[in-house]
């Protein structure tokens, strides 16, 4: 749906359609919403010489080619913590300013990598499965392998969200390292600069770490081999920082013990071969997906815009954004 009113600045919603959003700037834009890159293509070019701001509702992909269509743009809000669907090297080099919606989703998040870390040591999906199929009636369930009890975790990735799940490890008693580029200002737990060492040194990975060109296929075969028998791999950043292959080999082989993955490489389609492994425990990309959470990162899109369009500097820009204050 198109709407024009040229008293107000001139916005794209792009991707799926968010009440919350649409509400959200209804009152202060002229909004046009599209929902894929093929809708892009058929923008009126006199709309798209007016489009001064987009919000990016999920990870839709916010290309060159798609910024370049819109020769007034000032800024792309975005929704989620992550923005390697953003072409931010662009966006710098044409004075547009990029925003993600970090803190908002930091505790939900760190709370779905916990579940998500124990519910695989523990094997509970399985053990769900066990009593509705009727089978405990016919003898328990076998003890797991896996506990959390005398683990080492090695975190990949130590920002916000890296913290707020170190906190609850330490809330349970479980020792934390972590791997980065560099050290973590105010943080005292081991870094290791080599992430293979710190694999070597653990046997659990929890990889929470921004998606890109500079991460891609990071925890690779000898990453994921450096774990031994008993390690336990835990992806809630973005599909593609795994050797998805990789790591399919390695649990299959039982060069590792099992693997809890909320993200994929090629999402929604996950590798039937990964789907039939028995030692995987898998979540559709839900770490910040509750209503609350979900609710304050697309107010944050909202919140940005309409701060950067009364003046003001954006709340939330990303680190390569070109300015941070007006």
């Amino acid at each position: 749906m198109m709407t024009k009113n040229p008293e107000k600045p001139d916005i794209l919603v792009y991707g799926q359609p968010k009440a919350l959003v649409t509400s959200g700037l209804g009152g202060a834009f002229a909004t046009h919403a599209v929902e894929t890159r093929a809708d892009l293509d058929r923008i009126n070019p006199a709309i798209a010489a007016r489009i001064r701001g987009v919000a990016v509702n999920g990870l839709v992909s916010a290309d060159k080619a798609m910024m370049a269509l819109f020769p007034k743009l000032e800024i792309v809000s975005s929704f989620g913590v992550g923005y390697d669907h953003v072409d931010s090297a662009y966006a710098r080099d044409h004075g547009i300013i990029v925003t993600n919606t970090p803190d908002v989703l930091t505790e939900e998040v760190a709370d779905t990598a916990l579940g998500l870390l124990i519910a695989t040591l523990r094997e509970l999906p399985a053990a769900d499965r066990f009593v509705r199929s009727g089978q405990w009636a016919k003898g328990n369930y076998p003890l797991t392998a896996g506990s959390l009890r005398g683990r080492i975790v090695g975190m990949v990735g130590m920002g916000r969200i890296g913290q707020a799940i170190a906190r609850r490890l330490d809330a349970s008693l479980v020792p934390v390292v972590y791997h980065s580029r560099h050290p973590a200002a105010g943080v005292s737990y081991k870094h290791f600069p080599n992430l293979v060492e710190m694999a070597r040194a653990v046997d659990t990975l929890i990889i929470i770490t921004p998606g890109g060109a500079s991460t891609n296929k990071l925890v690779n075969a000898e990453v994921i081999d450096a774990l031994g028998p008993a390690g336990v791999l835990i992806n809630v950043a973005r599909g593609s920082v795994v050797d998805e292959p990789a790591l399919i080999a390695a649990l299959k082989a039982r060069r590792i013990m099992a693997a809890g993955l909320d993200v994929f490489a090629n999402e929604p389609n996950v590798p039937e071969e990964l789907r039939a492994l028995p030692n995987t425990v898998l979540l559709p990309h839900v770490g910040s997906a509750s209503v609350a959470t979900r609710n304050a990162m697309d107010q944050l899109v909202v919140d940005n815009l309409l701060a950067w369009f009364a003046g003001k500097p954006p709340l939330t820009p990303i680190p390569e954004t070109p300015v941070k204050g007006r």
